[in-house]
């Protein structure tokens, strides 16, 4: 990779301001002071920014974070804390969160910096199935799932909802798959039958599950297998 590429991708700065750094004397690579943009750097190579070294980052990036509520699933929010509070990853910054939930949300995220992987999870044509464990004001009523598997409609939506999976485990606890992500979709399908969710933790994207030994804030990197689940196509 070029110097003036790498450099604007640590720092967070234009090509042109980091010319004027790299002319001032302040980058090194090997202890050497370098002053051309044009040089290519290797991930052997130590590359410093007045003193100070920068970390090298190659390949695409995988990871899964049990989201507590109170965060939001940005880069960067004003008023919000957001995700990328627990994430302690080089250029964290460069990471997106792949399907978001609400601030009021738990459970399963998958954040990375491969946006042709992460698209296969957020596109409608790729189906991709998410799970939800919900908890929910009044006791479920007998007809619900059947609803559900033949689509509802939302409030301000002209087609109603793809079908969608409900298995009850309490008359007030469920999990629901859909395989669609609209605006708030899951407290508005509970809506549109008379009932209001009180709580709601997302489990599985995909064949992907929310690994059991994350505590809320804490996350891990995805496996191959997981990876791969989403890459390639079935």
């Amino acid at each position: 990779m070029r110097l003036d590429k790498f450099l604007s991708q640590q720092l967070g700065i234009s090509r042109s301001l980091v010319a004027r750094e790299l002319r001032a004397g302040r980058v090194t690579i090997d202890d050497e002071i370098v002053k051309s943009g044009s040089v290519q750097v290797s991930a052997d190579q130590s590359v410093a920014y007045e003193g100070s070294i920068l970390v090298h980052v190659t390949g695409p990036r995988y990871f899964m974070l049990h989201k507590p509520e109170g965060y939001i699933c940005s880069t960067e929010d004003p008023t919000h804390p957001t995700i990328l509070f627990f994430i302690d990853e080089p250029l964290a910054d460069k990471l997106h969160s792949a399907g978001r939930l609400d601030i009021d949300t738990t459970g399963l995220v998958l954040l990375t910096d491969d946006g042709q992987w992460s698209h296969r999870i957020t596109s409608p044509k790729h189906h991709c199935e998410k799970t939800y464990r919900v908890e929910l004001e009044n006791e479920i009523a007998d007809d619900v799932a059947k609803r559900f598997e033949e689509g509802v409609m939302l409030n301000g939506e002209k087609y109603p909802t793809k079908p969608a999976q409900l298995e009850i485990i309490t008359p007030k606890e469920v999990l629901l798959t859909i395989s669609e992500g609209r605006y708030h979709q899951v407290k508005r399908m509970f809506a549109a039958v008379g009932n209001h969710v009180c709580g709601l933790h997302r489990e599985r994207i995909g064949d992907i599950w929310l690994d059991i030994d994350l505590a809320p804030g804490e996350y891990r990197e995805l496996t191959e297998d997981e990876i791969n689940s989403i890459t390639v196509p079935r």
